[in-house]
């Protein structure tokens, strides 16, 4: 039986898919295990460095901006290759096939204890390990992004598969901040370098078996044009998509977010007096992925641009409101906490479906369809704010003169608020203004994908772009 039931779609031109639950869920189950290992190492390898190896601070730092610098070189040439190479899998599935066992193999090392080792042996096994680390992931995680634009050509179908793709990339995500120190505490018997290793090891073995059924169960229906794909054409489709920059402009915006959750525990710890919340944050961030099912019902009545401005205008009133009323209440900060998460994660499957859209606007003007560089920048972008909430989140420590371990003053407690209570309104801000300039929505889309579907059936009569 065939898996998909189609029809005409009288308004494209093209077949509309019905995508079996089975197969969007191999494809969010493939997000959620390659993310675990994504989040072990955004959530623990600065704490490996500096308090297991013995690295510096400083060190670490410089091995994150070596690694970033070199991610700005190496995705979008690997990119512009993924888009020049076919096999009878298709053209990413095959990477579903074989990244599974790099991912676990390359996050496994980057957390060996190295007992024995000199600290200039140290330093170059940790760079050489996160830099691998970021290769491996870059040559998972765009074929997977890029995968979801060749599953389906069809708008909801395509938002429905992005949105599973970002609630797996989340809980993923926020699985390995649950349980990794648990499984540490059990398994290292008081070493905690040997916990960190089994501890990783037990989730990637976890991990491993569910991405690969991504690839088992998942399809390519989307066929490319005719003419071929060139290592060169990656260049050129950058440069022509505009919308892919505004929209990634709009996914680095994220950078606000990442510092805030990286500063929650400090808030917990000093401002509302207990680390313990940690708990409760875990919960309400799981909690908030009821947004993720929403998102696609909504897309079938409003466009994703309308429904991004709204968004991030109400985080922008939820913010203000907040740091009106202050934090002397526990619950009414939690519960501002559970709305703003939720908005939050609201945006991700939006962000990713206006991406994948542009890639039909870049086929449109160039003549090859170029998913993996599309793609490569969203994951080459999510890494870069990252890193760069990571060396922020020092630096805005050091400026409010925060203490380790001490009593904290009014004025560190007042700023710590601000960073985690009103800061992100200000990405939300940058999102608004570019939103309401954009022009690339779902009416372009479909115009362009009638226009591609008469080319490919009559390139001769469809030349003029």
């Amino acid at each position: 039986m065939d898996p998909v039931k189609q029809q005409q779609a009288p308004d494209a031109g093209e077949l509309k898919e019905d995508i079996r639950t089975k197969e969007i869920a191999s494809y969010f189950g493939y997000g959620f295990a390659q993310c675990i290992s994504f989040g072990l190492i955004g959530t623990y390898i600065l704490f490996f460095y500096t308090d297991i190896l013995g690295i510096s601070a400083a060190a670490a730092s410089i091995i994150f901006l070596i690694a970033r610098t070199w991610d700005a070189i190496n995705d979008p040439l690997m990119a512009s290759l993924m888009d020049t190479l076919k096999s009878k899998h298709g053209k990413f599935r095959p990477y579903l096939k074989y990244m599974p066992f790099f991912i676990v193999l390359s996050t496994i090392a980057c957390f060996l204890p190295l007992d024995g080792l000199s600290m200039t042996a140290k330093l170059i096994y940790a760079g050489g390990t996160y830099i691998l680390w970021g290769m491996v992931y870059t040559a998972s995680d765009v074929p997977f992004w890029s995968l979801s634009s060749v599953m389906s050509q069809d708008t909801q179908q395509r938002t429905k598969l992005i949105t599973f793709a970002n609630m797996g990339v989340f809980t993923g995500i926020a699985l390995s901040p649950t349980v990794f120190i648990p499984l540490t505490n059990l398994l290292g018997g008081g070493d905690t370098g040997q916990g960190y290793l089994l501890a990783t090891i037990v989730l990637m073995v976890f991990a491993l078996p569910i991405m690969l059924n991504g690839f088992k169960n998942t399809k390519e229906r989307v066929k490319p044009p005719k003419s071929k794909v060139k290592f060169s054409d990656g260049v050129r489709a950058i440069r022509a998509n505009k919308p892919m920059f505004a929209i990634l402009v709009v996914f680095f915006c994220n950078v606000f977010m990442n510092i805030t959750q990286a500063l929650i525990i400090y808030f917990f710890t000093y401002n509302l007096g207990s680390a313990s919340l940690m708990t409760m944050f875990g919960i309400i961030s799981f909690a908030s992925c009821i947004g993720f099912f929403v998102i696609p019902k909504l897309t079938k009545q409003f466009k994703k641009k309308h429904i991004l401005m709204v968004i991030v205008a109400a985080d922008i009133l939820v913010r203000i409101v907040w740091f009106s009323i202050g934090y002397s209440s526990v619950v009414l900060s939690l519960i501002f906490i559970g709305i703003t998460m939720l908005l939050y994660t609201s945006t991700g499957p939006l962000i990713s479906g206006m991406l994948a859209e542009t890639i039909e606007y870049t086929e449109w003007k160039t003549g090859k369809r170029n998913e993996a560089v599309v793609f490569s920048g969203q994951t080459f972008t999510g890494k870069l704010s990252v890193a760069v909430s990571g060396g922020a989140t020092g630096l805005i420590l050091t400026a409010i003169n925060y203490q380790s371990n001490q009593t904290q003053s009014d004025f560190t407690l007042d700023m710590l608020f601000f960073v985690i209570a009103l800061l992100p309104a200000l990405g939300s801000l940058i999102r608004l203004i570019i939103m309401y300039f954009y022009s690339y929505t779902e009416t372009e889309y479909k115009d362009i994908v009638q226009k591609l579907t008469l080319r490919r059936k009559n390139p001769e009569a469809s030349a003029q772009r």
